[in-house]
């Protein structure tokens, strides 16, 4: 029988190990056999993808390549309606893909799927030899809990992901910062654990003592009225975020308050979100970081990003870390970013950066958010 590699490369909203089982009919009554999976990565960048489909005349797979490219690549038809091949050289890190059958997109029930694009999308991993601080690992793991509350502006029921370190739970007395952690256009806050694998990289490092044991706050964006049209900055999350997500955890945890106990951070999307609330609300998180992101002004704006890091005396002095990251094939925003640091610099906000091959992926922000974790509180 196939043992995965480590749950993290399988991992999603319904399993920690996959159980890729079926129920089958013999003689002596049903049994549990050994069933398809959809997808298999190894170290070498060779990956087995496969899906039922019986009554199909044609099946593939896409995703997105190292140039940006996504094409059908054809499955073949093998035994009992199984439809299968093996690529090679597929870059390790992690993937969306699609499955088509006869021209229409399909969710493979048998392979890994989490939530982006505003849709569920089956996924896969081709392991990372140089980068494993997302895996499961045997270390005290800390906990994820659910929390829900009202939206004061919407009156809508929302919902965000807590985690909270192991020592939350042995050491009853002890209080601790918080990072606010934002997801990107089109996923939820489900994002940063099944995609972004958050809890083990946090798992990870405070097990190393690489990073200050804290309480990571991943919330969903869109705080919307659902019978008007929204802009692409959807909602008011900034509103939710002041009023309504920090007062409700700093009621229902041990926190340390004050600015130099918070810091927020976003990907894409959710690090433009980042840069704005930090700017308009200056003196309430000592640390901002925007993964793969700039804060040049546009149309969905809601502040001034540069007006109030050149002008804003109180946000240069209580920021101790703006920080920047990039994967350095994303050739539309890489300069920009760098234009970004350079105005940093120009107005004396200490800012940080990182860079790592790569495109618009989890791949780049898991290895960006390990890196910024290092460097606060």
């Amino acid at each position: 029988m196939y043992k995965p590699l480590n749950p993290a490369f399988e991992e999603h909203g319904l399993f920690f190990n996959p159980a890729y089982m079926t129920m089958k009919l013999t003689k002596g009554g049903p049994k549990h056999v050994e069933n398809l999976r959809g997808v298999v990565a190894d170290y070498d960048g060779n990956v087995t993808f496969s899906m039922y489909a019986p009554d199909a005349k044609e099946v593939s797979v896409s995703w997105v390549d190292i140039n940006y490219q996504e094409k059908p690549m054809p499955l073949d038809k093998k035994e009992d309606g199984v439809w299968s091949r093996t690529y090679s050289g597929v870059e390790p890190g992690f993937h969306y893909c699609h499955f088509i059958v006869d021209g229409q997109p399909a969710m493979n029930p048998q392979a890994p799927f989490g939530y982006g694009s505003h849709e569920v999308e089956n996924f896969f991993e081709v392991p990372d030899r140089e980068f494993d601080d997302y895996l499961v690992k045997d270390v005290p793991h800390g906990s994820v809990t659910l929390e829900v509350f009202n939206s004061s502006r919407t009156g809508n029921l929302n919902a965000v992901y807590v985690y909270t370190p192991v020592s939350y739970r042995t050491e009853p007395d002890r209080k601790y910062p918080v990072l606010y952690l934002n997801h990107g256009g089109g996923e939820n806050e489900t994002g940063w654990l099944w995609q972004g694998k958050i809890n083990y990289i946090a798992d990870n490092l405070m097990a190393e003592g690489r990073c200050k044991d804290m309480i990571i706050v991943m919330p969903c964006l869109y705080d919307i009225y659902y019978d008007i049209e929204e802009e692409f900055i959807a909602g008011d999350y900034d509103g939710m975020l002041v009023n309504d997500i920090i007062p409700m955890i700093e009621d229902r945890y041990r926190v340390l308050t004050g600015c130099e106990n918070r810091a927020i951070a976003g990907l894409s999307m959710g690090s433009y979100h980042t840069a704005c609330t930090s700017c308009n609300h200056p003196g309430l998180f000592a640390y901002t970081a925007m993964l793969s992101g700039s804060f040049d002004d546009r149309w969905y704006g809601w502040v001034n990003c540069r007006d109030v890091i050149e002008n804003s005396e109180e946000f240069r002095q209580k920021t101790k870390l703006f920080y920047m990251s990039i994967g350095t094939d994303e050739t539309r925003l890489y300069p920009q970013v760098q234009e970004n640091r350079a105005f940093l610099d120009k107005c004396g906000v200490k800012n940080g950066y990182y860079e790592c091959p790569g495109l618009h992926v989890w791949t780049v922000w898991r290895k960006s958010i390990v890196q910024f974790m290092q460097q606060i509180f």
